[in-house]
């Protein structure tokens, strides 16, 4: 009895700890940002505003709001605040990104190699960004998967998969897919193809042969719902699933590209298989058929004045991403590159300079419209009510050179805090300072310790734990 009793009261205590810990967690979720200058990319731009994050979500947008007593208030007087930046090309958190053994590599996924260690990844919180769209290169006229991620820097990598992303696909076209620097051995056949058109016949190879393969299966389906006991499913291709995936609208093909010339044949491939194109990116020349990829209603990822750094990108303008909305073709602005991508707001910013781009529609190309290319406009991408708190406070206006980020939330959590980043710099500098001291790979007599030598009783205690943990020690 007396057992039973201390039972309860162990019971009783853990849930008291419990419920303590989860009103901590309901006060942790609840923030209100104050007075702030608020960039919606949505409904224009509010002064002196407040918003309101519960849970994660954007629960109100307006002036005086309240919070609960616990909450976490943020001054934001003088500051300006925009949903997170959306990178809509990246090859952040990647290593070795090209299969380059195979024309056709649709099986791939980047999701396998994914490395959540990247300190690209918290730079680029450091630049505001917050989403990304995680790309296989461009080796390949038709490349592996996607994968769109939220940097949730220091989180499992499983936290990292932006839930409910439509599913996509990297196409290459121009000198990489033809291979223009590769050198193969001598008496190596150099792999097919070597020429743009070359790199067309593989496209429309795949599409052909993945369209056969669909039918094969509808015709097997059709036989199973009428119980056709002689129904025998055709043989898995991991290679054509997605390009089925592609036919059926169920899959986002990203191509990669300059040359106007070759992104119009990839559109009148889509066509003729009747399919639609996400989007264009690079897209330099975009300019030159902007009305053909508007009528479409296909995307264009573009630079903002990145070009003549090899023969196909000579014609590129810094007037691409104007004319392109213009012209009425949804345009985002991408970094392809983990130094760019920590300044993408200042890319945006150039859409003004050239062309005359309106603010708010300049804020969209590095926000709400890659959301849209990437369908996740419904979750992230504006600032507005029920959607996800990825949020950025700025120091000043974001299109400042003098502006940088301040705090970059993920549905309401700070992954990057520039005052606490400051602080803990001189904790780092000491720490490095005393690993090198302690190196011991250096001379004794240059400062270094001399290493441990194992003794007999040492090792008997390390097996003595082994034994004593069940052989778990790690």
């Amino acid at each position: 009895m007396k057992k039973l009793t201390i039972l309860c009261l162990i019971i009783l205590i853990l849930t008291a700890i419990s419920n303590v810990s989860v009103s901590a967690q309901t006060a942790r979720n609840e923030v209100l940002i104050r007075n702030a200058t608020v960039m919606t990319a949505a409904r224009g731009t509010l002064t002196e505003t407040d918003i309101l994050i519960q849970n994660g979500k954007i629960a109100r947008i307006g002036k005086d709001l309240k919070a609960a007593a616990n909450a976490q208030i943020i001054d934001a007087t003088g500051k300006f605040v925009t949903p997170g930046i959306i990178d809509a090309h990246s090859h952040t958190m990647l290593d070795a990104i090209n299969e380059i053994s195979s024309s056709v590599t649709s099986m791939t996924n980047v999701r396998d190699v994914l490395n959540p260690t990247d300190v690209s990844i918290y730079r680029a919180l450091a630049g505001g960004v917050t989403t990304a769209n995680l790309l296989h290169g461009s080796a390949n006229p038709i490349g592996g998967q996607n994968t769109v991620v939220r940097y949730k820097f220091g989180r499992p990598v499983e936290e990292f998969v932006f839930p409910g992303a439509p599913m996509g696909i990297k196409f290459a076209l121009g000198e990489n897919p033809k291979r223009i620097g590769a050198n193969p051995q001598p008496g190596q056949t150099p792999r097919y193809p070597i020429t743009r058109m070359g790199t067309m016949e593989v496209i429309r190879d795949a599409f052909l042969r993945a369209r056969d393969y669909k039918q094969s299966w509808d015709e097997y389906r059709a036989k199973v719902a009428k119980k056709d006991k002689t129904a025998v499913p055709p043989r898995r291709n991991l290679e054509l699933e997605p390009m089925v995936e592609i036919l059926e609208g169920k899959r986002l093909v990203h191509a990669h590209g300059y040359r106007s010339d070759e992104h119009l044949n990839l559109l009148l491939i889509a066509d003729e298989f009747g399919f639609k194109v996400a989007t264009l990116q690079h897209a330099l020349e975009a300019y030159k058929i902007a009305p053909e990829i508007a009528k479409r209603g296909t995307g264009a990822s573009v630079f903002a004045d990145s070009w003549s750094y090899k023969l196909e990108a000579y014609d590129s303008i810094p007037y691409n991403a104007a004319m392109l909305w213009k012209a009425g073709v949804l345009v985002s602005i991408n970094s392809d590159s983990d130094e760019r991508a920590r300044r993408l707001n200042l890319d945006a910013a150039k859409t003004m300079k050239y062309g005359g781009v309106p603010e708010e529609e300049a804020l969209k190309m590095i926000t709400f419209n890659a959301a849209k290319q990437l369908g996740i406009e419904k979750q992230t991408g504006s600032i507005e009510e029920k959607k996800d708190a990825d949020i950025v406070i700025w120091s000043a206006h974001p299109f400042s050179v003098y502006a940088h980020p301040e705090m970059t939330m993920i549905e309401g959590v700070t992954y990057f805090d520039r005052a606490k980043d400051i602080q803990k710099r001189g904790d780092l500098a000491r720490e490095r300072e005393m690993l090198e001291k302690m190196d011991i790979n250096k001379a004794p007599g240059t400062g270094g310790t001399a290493p441990r030598i194992p003794s007999e009783k040492r090792i008997e205690e390390r097996d003595e734990a082994d034994r004593t943990d069940g052989g778990n020690r790690r």
